[in-house]
């Protein structure tokens, strides 16, 4: 997932789709937005990279967008069109990703560093499930789903013991990515 590196960091979110109805702009972090609109039907990403909640306070489906225009909420891989906070991606990290992941809780069992974006968890590493990580350096989102879909999981630099950590409740991880700024 690539984010472009600009000077500035703007969201604007509409009630109804194709950019209709009542919108609000944010430019940084939220953690409530339920009193700017009461639904979100389509977003335009003017700059930076984000990732919005289904709850507030950073709960609930996370969904991770860069620059764009997204004229429903199937567009953003969204399950419905509630989105209730947002926080911008800040990649200080440059170039460097590294995630190590584990096939068991609390960092145990077999372990696999990684650097590069994974389309299925399972043909790379013979994985059906990753229980704990490390992210090393990078920003990240893992998938649900191989190839990039289903739910999505925002993952800065950190250790994560248990996929409650990252916001999942199950360890169901199809694929994940890197989130990379020029």
């Amino acid at each position: 997932m690539k984010c472009f590196l600009i000077l500035f960091s703007k969201i604007i979110f509409y009630e109804d789709k194709n950019f209709q109805g009542r919108c609000y702009e944010c430019s940084s972090d939220c953690p409530d937005l339920h009193s700017y609109f009461s639904r979100c039907n389509s977003i335009r990403v003017e700059g930076g990279c984000w990732v919005l909640y289904e709850r507030p306070n950073y709960m609930g489906y996370q969904y991770v967008l860069n620059r764009g225009e997204y004229p429903d909420y199937q567009r953003w891989m969204g399950f419905n069109d509630s989105i209730k906070s947002c926080r911008v991606i800040r990649n200080i990290y440059g170039n460097v990703y590294k995630i190590r992941i584990y096939e068991r809780p609390e960092f145990a069992g077999q372990m696999v560093e990684h650097m590069e974006d994974c389309p299925s968890v399972l043909d790379t590493f013979q994985f059906r499930e990753i229980n704990s990580c490390v992210v090393v350096d990078g920003a990240w989102v893992f998938f649900e789903q191989p190839t990039y879909k289903g739910r999505q999981y925002f993952l800065d630099r950190g250790e994560y013991r248990r996929c409650t950590d990252w916001g999942a409740t199950s360890p169901a991880v199809g694929s994940f990515r890197r989130i990379t700024e020029f």
